[in-house]
């Protein structure tokens, strides 16, 4: 009985902790509320899909719940890692929970992972974008969950660019880890809204449906601005960058460095490259590295373009839109042409896997308006919106 009596102190103290100081518009996390989801796990076996974004207070969810005597048996680790570090199959040094890497090797939990597994815990901060891996990991992992009957809870965290909802949706020929489901590049959704799309819309293999718990946010609303407090991957390390990725990331399928090498990181702040000297007067070094050591090299490459630093984010959230100018200036003014859209050995470009869609590199190279561009995305665009609509736990 002492047990019983001193884990429920524990429960409430933590989450005493987490909402001191807050004001009751403050927006909390699933994560943080506690005494919502504690009582349901204990005495089962728990794993739980996390990184270091994964948090209960300030301290790591995995560890938060082990001192609380919830059983993690496994984790399960997304692209960039777990505590954001190693992306391979290991052991947490911590506490020697098993940790299974869904980047590396597979994407996908297999029956053998999950044997024994009562509980399944999703829990990332995700910054609303369609070629976002940590999307796709959610789907893999709900099947995965779905096929082997165990249940899911997502402790859901704000989306910091769900104010709008734009792109070109996903056509089936371009599945992939960057674009798994049919949605369009800004999907306008937590992930536990999201999560209940991927039953709704019998997208998950088999049109199985995945057991599932949401922990919902309070206080939250779309449109309201969140701050993210952990930086969600290496390359999104400031606020600017994460509101400027739905943008810049399709630069990533061209010859036009987004910043990733530059020292202090500056990456998705930027846009540039050596060609364009004396088009831009904003330059920026870029470090490249050993394929053989992996360390950035000494000497740096300078980049011609534009600092987008300083660049107003709110002009997404006023014109509900992408910026496209962006990639049709940068395009107009590299001068090899033909080598701007980067073309692997398969012949397939990384581009159009990004924007899920071959048309959209066709229009540029073809001199289309931005307007035509955009009614091309039509009326795919505005039948997601509708969808998009049932399933949604915010206002």
């Amino acid at each position: 009985m002492k047990k019983i009596n001193l884990s429920i102190l524990s429960i409430l103290l933590l989450t005493l902790v987490i909402c001191n100081g807050q004001n009751k518009s403050a927006i909390i996390p699933g994560a943080d509320q506690t005494s919502k989801y504690l009582p349901y796990l204990k005495g089962k076996n728990v794993a739980m899909t996390i990184n270091q974004t994964s948090t209960i207070g300030n301290q790591l969810s995995m560890d938060s719940l082990v001192s609380l005597g919830v059983k993690v048996v496994k984790v399960f680790g997304p692209e960039h890692g777990f505590r954001g570090g190693n992306v391979y199959d290991t052991v947490d040094v911590k506490t020697g929970v098993p940790i299974i890497s869904l980047f590396r090797g597979k994407h996908k939990p297999t029956k053998e992972d999950l044997a024994g597994v009562d509980i399944m815990i999703f829990d990332m901060q995700d910054v609303g974008t369609r070629f976002y891996t940590y999307l796709a990991t959610l789907h893999y992992v709900m099947e995965a969950c779905a096929e082997n009957n165990v249940e899911l809870i997502i402790f859901d965290r704000p989306n910091p660019n769900d104010y709008y909802i734009d792109g070109p949706v996903r056509e089936e020929k371009f599945i992939s880890f960057v674009g798994l489901d049919p949605v369009p590049i800004l999907h306008g959704m937590t992930l536990g809204e999201y999560a209940q799309m991927l039953n709704g819309e019998g997208w998950l293999e088999n049109k199985l449906k995945c057991k599932l718990k949401v922990i919902e946010i309070l206080n939250y609303e779309h449109g309201k601005p969140y701050f993210v407090p952990i930086q969600p991957s290496p390359n999104l390390n400031t606020q600017q960058s994460i509101l400027l990725y739905p943008s810049l990331c399709l630069f990533e399928g061209t010859v036009i460095s987004q910043g990733r090498g530059t020292q202090p990181l500056i990456a998705f702040t930027v846009l540039g490259n050596p060609e364009l000297k004396g088009k831009y007067s904003f330059s920026f070094d870029v470090f490249g590295r050993n394929r053989i050591t992996r360390q950035l090299d000494t000497v740096p490459v300078k980049h011609y373009g534009l600092d987008l630093r300083n660049y107003n984010t709110n002009i997404f959230k006023e014109t509900g839109r992408i910026n496209l100018s962006w990639l049709m200036e940068f395009y107009n003014a590299y001068p090899y042409k033909d080598k701007f859209f980067r073309q692997g050995t398969n012949g397939e470009f990384g581009f159009d896997r990004l924007a899920g869609t071959s048309k959209l590199r066709e229009q540029i190279i073809a001199g289309k308006t931005e307007k035509e561009i955009r009614d091309s995305w039509e009326p795919g665009l505005s039948q997601y919106k509708s969808m998009r609509e049932k399933y949604l736990l915010y206002k």
